[in-house]
C-alpha cells in the first residue's frame, strides 16, 4: 500500500511539473506571438507608407 501511494505521489509530482513546463512554454509562446504581431504591424505600416509614396510619385508623372 505504501509503495502504491509513493508511486501515485511521484506520478502526481511529475504531472504537476509537466503542467508547469507547459504553462511556462505557453507564456513564452504568447510573448513571441505578441512580438511577431507587433513586427508584422510595423512592416505593414511601412509597406502602406511606401505604397502611398509610390502612388504620389506616379501621380506626379505627366501623361503624354
Amino acid at each position: 500500500m505504501d509503495s502504491e501511494l509513493k508511486s501515485l505521489e511521484q506520478k502526481i509530482s511529475q504531472f504537476a511539473g509537466f503542467c508547469q513546463r507547459l504553462r511556462d512554454e505557453n507564456h513564452s509562446l504568447r510573448q513571441q506571438l505578441a512580438a511577431e504581431q507587433n513586427q508584422n504591424k510595423h512592416l505593414n505600416d511601412k509597406l502602406a507608407g511606401a505604397k502611398d509614396r509610390l502612388e504620389n510619385l506616379l501621380n506626379q508623372i505627366p501623361e503624354s
